[in-house]
């Protein structure tokens, strides 16, 4: 342990105590935890960011959009409005937050909606009209909201840095103690590599020592093409990246996540040479930051350059103010896909699919 987060242990016991007395007040009924007929399935972590959540909640609206009317509810991290919302076309990422709008872009058949107060936004859905045949509703970054109990809960873990082997803020990263993970019904390591031995599956599972409830699930990034940043159809169109890998072409990755490291990885092995310009997680970029941008950009002597960034990072980017001062860059995000090995995939389907169909 770095002497910096020895220093911090008494602040990390002191908050840990705080959030196991909050546990058990809800765990004996002091604090109330309100179930709901219709499915709720959370997908959370126990660590601060950079677990692949959005992704994950992108392969469940995919899996379940296809039988079943579903919904999104978020409590839409950095946004400037309060209280329940429902996201429209017209919504900004300064309005309801970046994760909500990359999916709300992405399924615009599938309702997005904020309430910092999950129980309250639940009831508001289900009470809205054309919620009437809703079949389940995903909740994104729910698993320290104990006052929703739900139907499924969902909790991923990353492969580079298992909770297992985690601490309690500000010594760790851990928003509580390892063992609230005991309350998932499925444990999700993600961001595994492509390659996964079956011998590092089990060493890895029984070091998660999982309860006779819970299944274990791996899963990995696969990072798709180029999209342009510029709205219209025809820009939108995705780029095959192998034009830019097989020619020596410089890449300025731009993004503002919480582990930008598996995508520098990636394309660092990609690319002829890689710079990075990297801001904290759902940073607002400001018109200082991308002039600051432009200036890096040009002054990359290599001809042959590009600037990629994430999905959610393109969110941001595409406010009213921002979205001008980069039209002219040769700006593209980098869409991802959450995938599982082997026969996880039939396995987590199945699951899901059954779950919802029988409720």
């Amino acid at each position: 342990m770095k002497l910096r987060n020895f220093l911090l242990l008494p602040i990390s016991f002191l908050y840990g105590f705080i959030i196991s007395l909050r546990n058990l007040f809800y765990d004996y009924g002091v604090f109330s935890s309100q179930g709901f007929n219709l499915p709720i399935i959370s997908v959370g972590n126990l660590s601060v960011g950079g677990t692949g959540k959005t992704p994950h909640v992108e392969y469940l609206i995919t899996l379940l959009s296809k039988r079943y009317k579903v919904a999104t509810l978020s409590r839409g991290y950095g946004r400037v409005t309060k209280g329940f919302i429902k996201s429209t076309q017209e919504s900004t990422a300064t309005e309801i937050g970046d994760e909500p709008f990359q999916l709300k872009s992405k399924f615009q058949n599938v309702n997005v909606y904020l309430d910092e107060q999950r129980v309250r936004g639940i009831k508001n859905i289900i009470a809205e009209k054309e919620n009437e045949n809703l079949n389940a509703i995903l909740l994104d970054d729910a698993f320290q909201h104990r006052s929703v109990q739900p139907s499924i809960n969902i909790l991923l873990t990353p492969y580079y840095n298992q909770y297992y082997k985690d601490f309690v803020m500000p010594s760790g990263s851990l928003r509580e103690w390892r063992s609230g993970a005991s309350r998932a019904d499925i444990i999700i390591v993600t961001k595994t590599p492509d390659i996964f031995s079956p011998l590092e599956r089990r060493i890895i599972t029984q070091d998660i020592n999982p309860k006779p409830h819970q299944q274990v699930f791996f899963s990995y990034l696969k990072y798709g093409n180029f999209v342009p940043l510029k709205k219209t159809d025809e820009q939108k169109r995705k780029i095959d990246k192998e034009f830019y890998f097989t020619r020596e072409f410089t890449c300025l990755l731009l993004t503002g996540i919480a582990n930008p490291e598996p995508l520098k990885t990636y394309l660092g092995e990609k690319f002829f040479e890689l710079k990075h310009i990297g801001y904290s997680d759902h940073h607002m970029f400001s018109e200082f930051e991308i002039e600051q941008l432009k200036g890096t950009f040009e002054s990359i002597k290599n001809q042959n350059k590009i600037i990629i960034t994430t999905e959610k990072d393109a969110a941001r980017l595409q406010e009213s103010n921002i979205l001008p001062l980069v039209k002219d860059l040769p700006l593209f995000y980098i869409t991802i896909e959450v995938d599982f090995h082997n026969k996880d995939k039939e396995a987590f389907d199945n699951y899901i699919l059954s779950y919802v169909g029988r409720n």
